[in-house]
């Protein structure tokens, strides 16, 4: 990337955050590669409490992403894979950002400071799933150092995933 990337900052999700991550997704565009629409608000309700439990017992987490002016805008961080195909047991981080802002390198700022984060609090590697078709998170991956390591075919959309590993 050879343009300066924006400042972003990463904050614990908040309970009010389930709301705006629930208005920023809801968006199909944001939610091409992620079922095409977006959860009921109880889902996000539930993902921001366990992000804050995923904070206070690993020090890491999905943080709300906060442009210059303290505007969350998306989130970013990692967490340990969900579910049980694919990368189990691994750290995997991931991003999520409002359509608007796409393009200018908020999930490349805020993805790096994951790294540092994550490699702070003493995770050696980490793992990124994504959508084959997705071609900015890959652009991402990319920007982040990740290689192709695996494919899988999701279980419920059948569609191709690559899993992109990085050494920290």
């Amino acid at each position: 990337m050879n343009r300066a990337l924006p400042d972003v900052r990463l904050r614990v999700p908040t309970d009010e955050d389930a709301f705006t991550w629930h208005r920023i997704f809801d968006d199909p565009d944001v939610m091409e590669f992620h079922g095409g629409r977006s959860a009921e608000l109880s889902v996000y309700e539930e993902l921001t409490a366990r992000q804050r439990r995923h904070d206070a017992e690993y020090g890491f987490c999905l943080w709300t992403m906060l442009d210059e002016e303290g505007r969350a805008i998306g989130f970013t961080g990692a967490q340990p894979w969900p579910r049980e195909w694919g990368p189990t047991g691994e750290i995997e981080i991931g991003w999520r950002l409002a359509r608007e802002h796409w393009g200018k390198g908020y999930v490349t700022a805020a993805a790096m400071l994951t790294l540092e984060r994550v490699r702070a609090a003493g995770i050696g590697s980490v793992v990124a799933m994504v959508n084959a078709r997705n071609e900015r998170s890959i652009a991402v991956t990319r920007r982040l150092g990740m290689e192709l390591a695996e494919t899988y075919t999701t279980p419920v959309s059948q569609q191709l995933g690559h899993c992109y590993r990085l050494a920290l």
